[in-house]
């Protein structure tokens, strides 16, 4: 099995990315999985681009991309991309699209084919917070979301997904009443998401998953 792993590189004036720097510290092959790992700039259109380049080099059997999310606490597993980008700040290349389509043929939204429940649920057995999100917001992540599942179509056959991990308490010294978890504790939570989808066949856990706010 071929895994296709994204993370993304420092935006909005932070010097580092959670993201990448896990994506950096696993390891080349997880319960006999190769793992290929690849830098995205936050950038709207290039983010796409790059991945799609990946996925013809690569023929990934997964792809999981992971994402910075300031202001959460726990490990978020996103069910859905939408098709739209609405940014609040400017990407990395200083563009801020407003209401414009990723693809103009894509679906308003694709969901996640991973087991995102299981995958929750095995992250909090290990006694680190973790849950469904069903926002990916309007910005660089939900955009490469979209993307790797508008792909993941395209190219047939390929499982993809999205992950977002909180900022690292290094990132929050200066932000007042701001979650932040630990470095290794994220990438212990994304191992173990590996391992789930490598070993996980048929239907995800028939659980809740909603919230109501």
């Amino acid at each position: 099995m071929k895994i296709l792993l994204t993370g993304f590189d420092p935006f909005d004036k932070e010097k580092i990315n959670p993201s990448i720097e896990l994506v950096k510290k696993l390891n080349e092959k997880i319960e006999g999985a190769q793992i290929f790992k690849i830098e995205i700039p936050t950038v709207f259109k290039k983010s796409g681009e790059i991945l799609e380049e990946n996925i013809k080099k690569i023929k990934p059997d997964v792809i999981l991309c992971i994402g910075q999310a300031g202001g959460r606490s726990a490990i978020s597993v996103e069910r859905i991309a939408i098709n739209i980008d609405d940014a609040r700040i400017a990407d990395n290349d200083g563009k801020k699209p407003i209401d414009e389509k990723i693809r103009i043929d894509g679906e308003n939204a694709y969901f996640s084919n991973l087991p995102i429940k299981k995958i929750v649920e095995e992250i909090k057995k290990e006694k680190i917070p973790a849950e469904i999100s069903n926002s990916a917001g309007t910005f660089v992540c939900n955009h490469l979301m979209y993307e790797a599942l508008y792909l993941a179509e395209k190219y047939k056959n390929i499982r993809a997904g999205f992950i977002h991990i909180p900022y690292l308490p290094e990132q929050v010294l200066n932000k007042a009443n701001t979650p932040s978890m630990d470095l290794e504790n994220s990438l212990r939570a994304i191992n173990i998401a590996i391992k789930t989808i490598i070993n996980h066949n048929g239907e995800d856990l028939k659980i809740s998953g909603g919230k109501i706010s």
